[in-house]
């Protein structure tokens, strides 16, 4: 039996997506409880040349529907990039779980073979799907949410691996 391309990508991302929620939610409690602004965590990064807590759950949340999209052939939903706060930033993974599971799994059926063409920055990348999902939209997905995780630990949210990994 061979692993579908919708068994993995939805579920796989999806779990990430929820994880990054909870995540999320432990660094909005965290600056509640200790009555720091939200915006010195959803601004925080680890280096200066670093993208910011924000930037890396958007460009979490684009991995996982410009990725279910073009697997799918589906249009892909566009999003502002304006998020700057936990609220803000928790819709924008609502939504793109909200998006995932509306696609029917049918349209990911011979995805694997699909031709796939993207603008990164100046360059523009050419993939088999098969090689677009592993190798492009997962390792994606798994550095921008544990860049997002990193972030949030470095500030001195309480996280561990379990929050990564989910329950």
């Amino acid at each position: 039996m061979s692993l579908s391309m919708y068994s993995s990508l939805v579920p796989v991302t999806l779990r990430s997506l929820n994880n990054l929620s909870a995540i999320l939610a432990k660094g909005a409690e965290f600056a509640k409880s200790k009555n720091i602004e939200e915006s010195v965590l959803v601004s925080g990064r680890l280096a200066p040349n670093m993208f910011a807590l924000s930037r890396q759950v958007q460009i979490a949340c684009d991995m996982v529907k410009g990725g279910a999209a073009r697997l799918a052939g589906v249009e892909m939903p566009k999003y502002e990039d304006n998020e700057a706060t936990f609220a803000q930033l928790q819709e924008r993974v609502s939504k793109t779980i909200a998006f995932v599971e509306s696609i029917p799994s049918a349209k990911f059926d011979d995805s694997e073979t699909r031709q796939i063409k993207l603008q990164a920055g100046p360059r523009e990348l050419e993939f088999v799907g098969d090689a677009y999902l592993h190798n492009w939209v997962l390792p994606n997905l798994y550095f921008h949410v544990t860049t997002a995780y990193n972030i949030l630990r470095h500030n001195g949210v309480e996280l561990g691996k379990i929050d990564f990994l989910g329950g």
